[in-house]
């Protein structure tokens, strides 16, 4: 969604890694932007914030410049992006998933799986491992 559909453009390692450490930290921002936006309002979830919303508004207010600059006076935790993010917020309650989700490619040579999807959803068990390093990562060779 933050590359809407584009493919990063660097040729070099480190090109790469400056890219993804961008993209990280504007999702990142716009994040803790939604959390600001949540904390002015108490008994709101971060589940209600349209992501969509979130991104398209922060979009705006960089290619206009608009709302860089605080207005005089006290200073709105939320700012112009999580206003706009509060007056679009999604449904409290959203409808449950029924069935698990199928699609069949328009274009494909087989005949299309009717009636044989599962009726429920699925449900999967993840296992991580997460290793923390007391010295850091060495940086990369560079060819």
């Amino acid at each position: 969604m933050l590359l809407d559909g584009r493919v990063l453009r660097s040729r070099s390692i480190d090109g790469f890694d400056q890219e993804v450490y961008a993209l990280l930290t504007v999702y990142q921002a716009l994040v803790r932007a939604a959390a600001d936006a949540v904390h002015d309002r108490p008994g709101l979830g971060l589940d209600r914030i349209s992501f969509t919303v979130l991104l398209a508004t922060a979009r705006e207010h960089a290619v206009l410049g608009a709302g860089i600059l605080p207005a005089p006076g006290p200073v709105d935790l939320a700012g112009a992006i999580g206003t706009a993010v509060l007056d679009a917020l999604l449904p409290a309650r959203r409808r449950l998933r029924a069935k698990a989700r199928s699609r069949k490619n328009p274009t494909s040579k087989y005949s299309a799986n009717a009636g044989k999807h599962p009726a429920t959803s699925q449900n999967y068990t993840l296992s991580m491992k997460i290793t923390f390093f007391e010295t850091g990562l060495e940086s990369r060779h560079k060819n």
